[in-house]
């Protein structure tokens, strides 16, 4: 198994479980409003005010969005001798269809790296994208042994370090904690990447409650592409990818963009606001 060829960007969209929610306070005739209300209250409570943030069993997953890549190694030259590769762009995309239920997103996630035992990337995966997968996965009864197998101490999914199998850039970013943790809208407006565009993490619930479930995907899909341009600038940074093949892969994903545009206007305003930013990119380079 290599887990350095594919390259799977990922993230995640959530609401709370309310049904949970119901079954740990005890409150089988409330309503959905309180019921959410509550489970803030329990939140701040058992953190001493300090968090209303729901903890992971108390997601349930509506999308999930991927940009799939391939590392390629030169055969030959100074960029083979160095180690280093080229990202080509597969596809981006979401998981499942708008009528696809939380089991079969789920499942679609852990079979896929059963299947191509990719290098996973992402921004806080390690801390609340994977942990609420995992939960999600028990709360269906899937299975992932292949996500799960720790056989290799040092080498597998779980390993905070084991960055060809998991590279999460919050915490590459901020050496495992060592310095600020900040978000992924901070880092793309610091390197003139769009970041987001009008919809953030909490318009989610309101979406779902209000049936939007494509534009929940759209909005997922514009963060992965987010996630993957800062993922090549680390990997510039690490050597990993000459300039010339970090700047062949931005140059791929801009002309998949503009591809995708007509039927995935999203994509194309999102092409168009990272266009916006070329002279801020340009002015800053080297």
């Amino acid at each position: 198994m290599d887990p350095k060829r594919h390259i799977f960007v990922f993230d995640i969209e959530t609401v709370p479980d309310l049904d949970a929610g119901r079954r740990l306070l005890d409150l089988p005739g409330a309503s959905d409003a309180q019921v959410a209300e509550a489970l803030k209250a329990y939140h701040l409570q058992v953190t001493d005010g300090r968090n209303d943030f729901l903890r992971q069993p108390f997601w349930k997953v509506v999308a999930i969005s991927y940009v799939q890549a391939t590392a390629e190694k030169p055969d030959e030259g100074q960029a083979a001798r160095r180690g280093q590769v080229r990202y080509t762009l597969g596809r981006v995309g979401s998981g499942g269809t708008l009528t696809s239920d939380e089991a079969e997103l789920v499942n679609g996630f852990f079979h896929y790296i059963e299947q191509s035992a990719p290098r996973l990337v992402s921004f806080n995966g390690r801390t609340f994208d994977l942990p609420v997968l995992k939960y999600r996965a028990m709360v269906h009864g899937l299975s992932a042994p292949r996500f799960c197998d720790t056989s290799n101490k040092w080498e597998n999914y779980s390993q905070r370090y084991a960055e060809a199998y998991h590279t999460d850039l919050l915490e590459s970013l901020s050496d495992f904690g060592a310095s600020a943790r900040v978000k992924l809208d901070e880092v793309c407006r610091a390197l003139s990447i769009p970041g987001k565009l009008g919809t953030a993490g909490e318009d989610v619930s309101g979406m779902y409650a209000r049936g939007e479930v494509q534009a929940i995907r759209d909005y997922c899909e514009t963060d992965v592409v987010n996630t993957y341009l800062v993922f090549l600038r680390w990997e510039l940074l690490r050597g990993t990818i000459s300039k010339a093949s970090h700047d062949a892969s931005l140059a791929e994903l801009a002309a998949y963009l503009e591809h995708e545009r007509a039927e995935r206007p999203h994509l194309g305003a999102f092409l168009d606001a990272w266009q916006a930013m070329a002279p801020t990119r340009r002015k800053a380079a080297p």
